[in-house]
């Protein structure tokens, strides 16, 4: 007797796929700040934070996909 098994991805996969997306994002948005300097100033703008986030997200985000890419039975 063989039962069909349901099986479902943890929500922490998807999760880090949201991550990744929105560490994309953020990473293009800073990049694009590095090369067309806004016109006023801003405090520690030469830290360029959107750049370290956005890297970081993606890497979270690559770790919580990872980690968490095994179905999971029901």
């Amino acid at each position: 007797m063989s039962e069909d098994v349901l099986q479902m991805k943890p929500i922490w996969y998807f999760v880090g796929l949201i991550l990744i997306i929105i560490g994309v994002i953020v990473l293009l948005a800073g990049l694009y700040y590095l090369f067309e300097p806004i016109n006023f100033h801003i405090e520690l703008s030469g830290l360029h934070t959107s750049i370290w986030w956005g890297v970081v997200l993606i890497i979270g985000g690559c770790l919580l996909s990872f980690l968490n890419r095994k179905p999971r039975d029901l």
